[in-house]
């Protein structure tokens, strides 16, 4: 504890050394700067000689992020999923767990419709295979979804510093890594929530990192890796693995002028078929499994079914096609306002690319952007050119579709860290009358980014209520799980801490928005606690005679808090209930 409670707020006039805001964050970065002077002449050669040792550098560097996050366990528990693709991809994992690519549709499957969740002609998440095997995999092996999230996170960083390592002198490369710790680590959103995001990066690393080393060998290993990056983003991703193919093959066209280089391409491209076909073959079958088609992904069946998710530019969007009820015809034209645009034109078009420019600084601290500039001084190589093309590619072509976040585009985030990375390198050769100014910048640059990230983990190890409270609502991109807004961890502890079988009746207000209540496990019947839409009293007899062992609760998610309450029984003028 600190002496007098120093840090209980940031208003100077409650601490007995007269302390506000701004000098408690200028107190610690003068302190992180003079300790790095003083440790740097031992840590510079200690980091030197660990970048040329790549094993010890990626468990280094895959251990670090997951350590950061444990330690930070005590004040943010395992993160609980709020989103409704969050749900959709548990169900996929918990689907997965079990050994099945779906599950048999319910028997009254209108109580249970909700966002990308297909009730009909299977029970199944309208998602890709790949997140949800990661999960799948951390709940098989330790328990919990979520450790798969966190070993996707690590296989990032460590990979990060792999791909670097084909690009550029291993000193930056291990800089690059810890890069990555920082931006995409213990307090990024890719780390603390179970959208995915994380398994497409690692993807691009294998993908961006086995390229230079084809050209220079094309040796059949590096072969085998681009063929097992293209094939998890496949798997995770497949709409923006086109574009992660069309990266591959503008790197390669050079080569048609050489026919030793053709025969040596031709042989890896074999490769890499034989070792993407599997992936194809395991999406293919779970179309059929889910859709009853080979070639109708879920994903294209929910919209046709739903109207959610929107189209692409330039196409009609589509309606509810499914017989829903009101509200649920509402909640997803709603929700279609909200992510999507009415009408798409060439403009519209021209206006969402300029809205996601501000996506981008979820890939970058801001201290590197004074360095970026320096970049376009690599871009006379063609490799380093071709990279700026890769990722004008994806913008543009991710942009087509009406949604837009991060872990669209999360194949390049190995490309951000190598901008950043060749843009300090430039930097540092910088010199003026003999005096190395650009190894000073790109040194204070560096040191900014790491008291960035310190000084976040700092507030976060150290959290007290009001310290959390005054600083916390200014972070930019971090997203660590902070409380219980929406009032569900709540709900859950009231559920968890009655005895027997639940089945909860989920009625919203008539000002509700698209906030999703109803999301069930893969085998609904078997649950513990069976979430379903309020149909009304008629209706609702019919799951209450359907689960007669259960205990019936109601539950107001629009009530402040939200209300839960028991349901006892219906009569011709509504419900009656006894609040608990």
């Amino acid at each position: 504890m600190f002496p007098f409670h120093l840090l209980r707020s940031f208003y100077p006039f409650e601490n007995p050394i007269g302390f506000g805001a701004s000098d408690f964050v200028e107190l610690a970065l003068a302190a992180l700067l003079v300790l790095l002077v003083i440790a740097r002449p031992v840590l510079e050669p200690m980091a030197s000689k660990l970048a040329l040792r790549t094993g010890w550098c990626m468990l280094l560097l895959g251990l670090l992020p997951l350590a950061l996050r444990l330690v930070l366990l005590v004040h943010y528990p395992i993160p609980t999923p709020y989103v409704a693709d969050e749900f959709s991809y548990i169900l996929l994992a918990d689907t997965l767990r079990h050994f099945r690519l779906t599950n048999p549709p319910h028997a009254l499957p209108q109580f249970f419709e909700t966002y990308f969740v297909l009730q009909q002609p299977t029970y199944s998440s309208i998602y890709a295979l790949g997140q949800g095997l990661v999960l799948a995999l951390g709940w098989l092996v330790f328990g919990h979804p979520w450790a798969g999230v966190a070993l996707s996170v690590a296989a990032l960083c460590a990979l990060c510093y792999w791909m670097l390592r084909a690009w550029t002198t291993p000193g930056w490369a291990l800089l690059g890594g810890l890069l990555a710790v920082i931006q995409f680590g213990p307090l990024n959103q890719w780390m603390n929530s179970y959208w995915g995001g994380a398994v497409c990066a690692a993807a691009g690393c294998l993908v961006f990192g086995s390229l230079p080393r084809l050209r220079a060998r094309w040796r059949r290993r590096d072969a085998v890796l681009l063929g097992a990056g293209i094939a998890i983003h496949l798997l995770t991703r497949p709409y923006e693995c086109i574009f992660l193919c069309l990266a591959v093959i503008l790197f390669f066209l050079p080569v048609w002028r050489d026919r030793d280089a053709i025969r040596n391409l031709i042989r890896t491209a074999v490769i890499v078929g034989l070792v993407v076909l599997p992936a194809i073959g395991l999406t293919l079958f779970h179309n059929q499994q889910v859709t009853g088609n080979w070639t109708t992904h879920p994903y294209a069946l929910s919209r046709y079914e739903y109207g959610i998710p929107t189209s692409f530019t330039f196409q009609p969007k589509a309606v509810p096609h499914r017989d829903l009820t009101p509200q649920q015809q509402l909640d997803y034209l709603v929700q279609a306002d909200l992510h999507g645009d009415r009408t798409d034109t060439v403009g519209t078009y021209l206006e969402r690319l300029g809205r996601n420019v501000r996506f981008y600084r979820f890939f970058f601290l801001v201290p590197l952007y004074l360095a970026l500039p320096f970049y376009f001084f690599r871009t006379r190589y063609a490799r380093y050119a071709w990279v700026l093309l890769v990722l004008l590619v994806f913008a543009l072509g991710t942009n087509f579709y009406s949604y837009f976040f991060t872990h669209y585009i999360a194949a390049e985030t190995c490309l951000f860290v190598l901008i950043g990375v060749t843009a300090l390198e430039r930097l540092s050769r910088i010199g003026w009358r003999g005096s190395p100014i650009g190894l000073h910048a790109a040194r204070l640059l560096i040191f900014l980014c790491l008291a960035h990230f310190v000084f976040w983990y700092g507030l976060h190890l150290f959290r007290t209520q009001d310290f959390a409270s005054a600083a916390i609502r200014y972070e930019t991109w971090d997203a660590i799980n902070y409380g219980d807004p929406d009032g569900r961890i709540a709900i859950a502890t009231q559920l968890a801490q009655a005895p027997g079988t639940h089945l909860v009746f989920v009625r919203y207000w008539p000002q509700h928005r698209f906030k999703e209540w109803v999301f069930n496990a893969a085998d609904i019947d078997a649950a513990r606690v069976v979430w379903a839409r309020d149909l009304g009293s008629d209706e609702d007899e019919k799951l209450r005679h359907y689960y007669p062992g259960r205990t019936v609760w109601l539950l107001e998610p629009d009530a402040r808090p939200p209300r839960l309450s028991r349901y006892l029984s219906a009569t011709s003028s509504g419900i009656q209930e006894l609040r608990w």
